[in-house]
This record gives structure tokens, sequence and C-alpha cells, in this order.
């Protein structure tokens, strides 16, 4: 046994007892990701009829948040449009009413299952609205988390087409149509720009650490290799981040600081909303997993 451990003949050439240890550990690592990958897999099973349905409830809480946050803060909404774009009561009240009905009524549309693309389509009219009338379009941090919402209903989008289809099962049609291909790389290159804003360029170890392993991560959404695994991964990232960093109901309601950590936390979670759709549909056809099946 002690010779067979010290030393392991192989075309009669001895194999120092280091490369023996080495191989023993690069098995030992090859079992724990195949051990997590069957974990992942597991998951996957166990939540398959309940993620969609987490996923897109994860994805308007930032629409539901804002609608209901306009009927209780109407005059300060409606004086800050009045004041920053000097449009007048009438114009003012219309932008806040237009965001308040738009907002809920998608919300209930969304969770009902009902018009979903129509829904889809007005909530991306309110994020292109409000990017203008808050002055977002000249903040880089804020237009990115303002196009990683609009990546997550891409991708709410591209789901409602693919349920659409479902409903034809007995008519031959084309393994997957281009549109919803291309809506579903689109909603993940745009929910990976959220992260971007989280990157810290500084020269301590654990911000350099974070950076090399996010952007990993987001490369892997990008362009869709073990996609669903890297964006569960992410998603465990951002939901920590989230909690800890937007935590505002530490923070008393009449401080500014809260409306504002209380902003970032649902537009967070609508981003992890995106990320679960990824999750529960997979990358799409225009991704390297979907290519691997090819070859």
């Amino acid at each position: 046994m002690c010779s067979l451990i010290e030393v392991y003949a192989h075309d009669h050439k001895a194999v120092p007892f280091s490369s023996v240890i080495i191989a023993l550990k690069y098995r030992h690592v090859q079992n724990d990701i195949a051990y997590l990958l069957f974990v992942f897999a597991k998951f996957l099973r166990v939540t398959k009829q309940y993620l969609p349905h987490i996923a897109r409830l994860c994805l308007i809480s930032t629409f539901l948040e804002d609608g209901i946050r306009m009927w209780f803060q109407w005059s300060e909404q409606k004086e800050y449009i009045e004041t920053t774009w000097g449009c007048g009561f009438f114009l003012a009240t219309l932008f806040v009413l237009i965001n308040l009905l738009g907002q809920l009524g998608g919300c209930i549309l969304i969770l009902s299952r009902n018009f979903v693309q129509y829904a889809c389509f007005g909530l991306f009219g309110l994020i292109a609205l409000q990017t203008v009338a808050y002055s977002i379009l000249w903040d880089p941090k804020f237009l990115m988390r303002n196009l990683a919402l609009g990546g997550g209903l891409l991708l709410l989008l591209a789901e409602s087409r693919s349920e659409g289809r479902s409903m034809f099962a007995g008519v031959p049609t084309m393994r997957e149509s281009s549109p919803k291909q291309y809506m579903q790389l689109g909603g993940r290159v745009l929910l990976v720009l959220m992260f971007m804003t989280l990157l810290h360029f500084d020269t301590s170890f654990l911000s350099i650490l974070q950076n090399l392993v996010g952007t990993a991560l987001i490369v892997l959404v990008a362009i869709g290799f073990k996609t669903k695994l890297a964006a569960l991964t992410l998603v465990i990232w951002l939901l920590v981040i989230n909690v800890y960093f937007n935590a505002f109901w530490t923070i008393p309601a009449y401080k500014p600081m809260h409306d504002f950590l209380k902003y970032d936390f649902f537009q967070t979670t609508s981003v992890i909303g995106g990320l679960l759709l990824v999750v529960a549909l997979g990358p799409g056809g225009v991704s390297m997993d979907e290519k691997k099946k090819e070859w």
C-alpha cells in the first residue's frame, strides 16, 4: 500500500508523491462541482412551477411601489414636475396621473396574465418618460439601472410570446421564433448593466475579488454560457447586497434617505426578478448553451 501511494508506475516512469496528491485534489474538486450541479438541477425541478410567478412578482415590484408612491406623494411629485419643467398645473397633474394609473394598471395585467404584451409596452413607455422627466438620462448609474429594468421587461415579453404559442401545441412551428430569441438576448445584456453599477474601482483585495467574480458572472449571463447557474449566483449576490445596503426600513420615514433607499431596493428587486426569469426560462436560442446542443 505504501509503495502505491508514494510511487505510481506508468510507462515505467515513477510519478512523484506530490503529483498523486494533486491528482486526488483535482478529483475531489471535480466531485464537489458535480455535486453542486446536481443540487442546482434538483432546485430547478422543485421550483419549476413556482419560479416564474416569483420572478414576475419581483419584476413588477418597483412599478407597484412607484405607483403607490405617486398616490401618497401626489402633491410633491406634481410640484416637482411643475417647478422643474415649468409645464404648468395641468401637464404636471397629467404626468403624475399617467404614472399612477399606468404603473398600477400594468402590474395588475401582468400578475393576472392578461394583455401582458400591452402592459410591457406601456411600462417601457413609462420608463422612457421618467428617464426624461427626472433627468436620469444624464446620470450614468441610474440610466444603466433603468436599462436593466427594461431588460427584465424584455424577458417578460419573451415569456408571454412563449405562452401565446403554447396555445397552438398541435400546429407545426419553427423551433423558436427569432423575435423571442433576440428579446431574450437583449434582456440578458441589459440586465447585466445593473452589476456594472456595483463595481468598485479601488485596490483593496475584497473589491478586486468582487469585481473579478462579478465580471465573470455577468459575462457568462450575457453570452449565455452556464446561464442558469450564473444567473442564480447573481440573484443570491444581488439579494445579499440589496438587503444589506438598501435597508430603508432602518431609516425614519421623514428622512430623504428613506425614499432614496426604498427606490433603490425595489428597483434592484425588479432586476432580481429578471434574473429569476433567466433561471426559469433559460437563455434562449442566441446563446452558447443553445449552440452546444447543436455541436
